[in-house]
């Protein structure tokens, strides 16, 4: 059965944050919320994970999850990604599933989607950043070429169409670069 809790960022929450948020972030720790939810592994079992959202996110991400959970669509790891020191590359390399990191997109000075709490990459090794420069992370070469294996996105697939009715476009179908992990409510 599929569970979830949201709840606001707590005094030991935002010590355990300390990697991922901090003064002078585009959003305040009162607009993000704690979400606990229950997945399906890869190894068919239920697990249950976090993620921190935009407060204005935590229905419809939890709704999608819910979705993901029904559909019975694996999810390697659901951990914030201060559990990886906030660093994107080792949440990614690990194969884990993460919402908000207070960061800039790669290579700029321009705030990610994930800097508000409302982006969320998923099994970034099955679902790797594919551009002219590589892939992202380095285990997910065998993924580029999206085979049909469990926790790879498709278009119109159920993973990609939960996070669509919820007006969270997916990156697999940018025109050019794709970032078949990413979803976000901005489509950037």
């Amino acid at each position: 059965m599929f569970t979830a809790t949201a709840t606001t960022i707590t005094p030991e929450l935002a010590v355990r944050m300390a990697a991922s948020w901090r003064e002078g972030c585009p959003v305040a720790l009162a607009d993000l919320r704690y979400l606990t939810l229950t997945y399906r592994g890869f190894d068919g079992s239920v697990h249950e994970g976090e993620l921190v959202v935009h407060a204005d996110a935590a229905d419809a991400i939890t709704q999608v999850f819910r979705t993901l959970f029904e559909v019975g669509y694996p999810i390697r790891s659901l951990r914030l990604v201060d559990d990886f020191g906030a660093d994107d590359d080792a949440s990614m390399a690990a194969d884990n599933t993460s919402a908000f990191n207070c960061r800039a997109i790669a290579g700029t000075r321009t705030w990610s989607q994930h800097a508000y709490g409302r982006a969320i990459d998923l099994n970034p090794v099955e679902n790797p950043y594919v551009s002219s420069s590589g892939v992202y992370p380095a285990a997910g070469a065998d993924f580029a070429s999206r085979p049909d294996l469990p926790g790879v996105l498709h278009a119109g697939d159920a993973a990609v169409t939960a996070f669509a009715t919820a007006g969270w476009p997916w990156g697999g179908q940018w025109p050019t670069t794709k970032d078949f992990q990413h979803f976000s409510a901005t489509g950037k």
